[in-house]
């Protein structure tokens, strides 16, 4: 394991390519982030030139627009000094999505090293085997070698579900290491906080539970193909942040689903971090669309002491929370939405 030396970085970018919501017109409250790009990006294709519509000289074109689904992939630049590192947070539920969406965005995919699954859910593992094969093409057009690494945990559950009183609904299965390493990556697995790409990036292991009201996802069941049964497994103890310390702001922190609770994550953050860098921004999954309204207060509360400076709630935060956050920390929430390019 590499020692937790995480550097400071100068800039951060990140590209929301796959997130339940597409809202392409919200703006971002002002001086939180920088907006670089957006899902419109294919209109910077040369081959979009109007010539006969009057003073018209591009064409907003419905097939250039990206496709919300349930489910996260954020692509993640930093850079230091003259250091660039690029790393994929997630691939969403499925290939052909993700593939959809990055069509469009258009991400140098060729620069991107290593991605990192947070945890074994389907709606974050489902497009690992396109997103390889996309990159590793990408890579091969431009000369390049080297594979991509895939950071994964070691406890890869055969099925995961939810599971009430009157039934159980098993989930689709994640890709196999083997399906994996057949789409062309270097599969590492890791199970401890670890830092990669020059020690600009930090990827956490189990999130402790410290707060009593975040006690995971409620009816998680996980199937034990030797016991033939399903086992309570609500901790989700797999999942695993993504967190970079950008010079003079603080922490920012990537989180999939928060099945740890955002607020857990946090903190485990800035303390893995070993620095006294504020948190300056959480963005993806907090979890709390199907939280009660306490569960909800709680956490905006405990944010709200942690003082960030900005908040991106999606996929599956809901619009309770978002709404909460916004009347509680005016000007600190972000719309993460698919297509949105931040740059911090």
């Amino acid at each position: 394991m590499n020692s937790l030396n995480l550097q400071a970085v100068d800039t951060l970018e990140a590209t929301v390519i796959i997130d339940n919501e597409l809202d392409p017109l919200s703006p971002a409250a002002p001086e939180t982030v920088k907006i670089v790009g957006s899902m419109y990006t294919a209109m910077t294709d040369p081959s979009n030139h109007l010539t006969d519509r009057g003073e018209a000289v591009k064409e907003m074109r419905m097939g250039d627009i990206c496709c919300s689904a349930h489910g996260l992939s954020i692509l993640v630049t930093a850079t230091k000094g003259g250091e660039k590192h690029t790393l994929l947070f997630d691939a969403g539920p499925e290939g052909p999505i993700w593939e959809r969406n990055v069509k469009r965005l258009r991400p140098d995919l060729a620069s991107v090293e290593r991605i990192q699954l947070s945890h074994w859910h389907r709606d974050h593992s489902g497009g690992l085997e396109k997103a390889i094969n996309m990159i590793q093409e990408a890579k091969q057009a431009a000369g390049r070698t080297e594979k991509v690494v895939v950071d994964l945990h070691p406890d890869r559950p055969a099925y995961r579900g939810m599971a009430s009183p009157e039934r159980i609904i098993s989930i689709e299965a994640d890709p196999t290491f083997e399906q994996l390493v057949a789409a062309g990556a270097t599969v590492e697995k890791h199970d401890e906080p670890h830092t990669v790409l020059d020690d600009m990036f930090l990827i956490s292991g189990e999130i402790p539970r410290v707060t009593k009201y975040e006690t995971g996802l409620k009816g998680s069941v996980t199937w034990d193909p030797e016991a033939k049964d399903w086992y309570s497994d609500e901790a989700i103890a797999d999942e695993r942040f993504l967190a970079c310390n950008l010079k003079g702001k603080g922490l920012v922190i990537f989180t999939a689903c928060s099945h740890a609770g955002v607020v857990n994550t946090a903190k485990h953050a800035l303390s893995l971090a070993g620095t006294k860098a504020p948190l300056h921004a959480v963005i993806g999954g907090f979890h709390l669309a199907m939280s009660d309204q306490t569960q909800v207060q709680n956490t905006v509360s405990d944010l709200k002491r942690l003082d960030p400076a900005v908040l991106m709630p999606g996929h599956c935060s809901g619009w309770r929370s978002k709404f909460a956050i916004e009347k509680a920390m005016p000007g600190t929430l972000v719309p993460c939405t698919v297509g949105i390019k931040i740059a911090f």
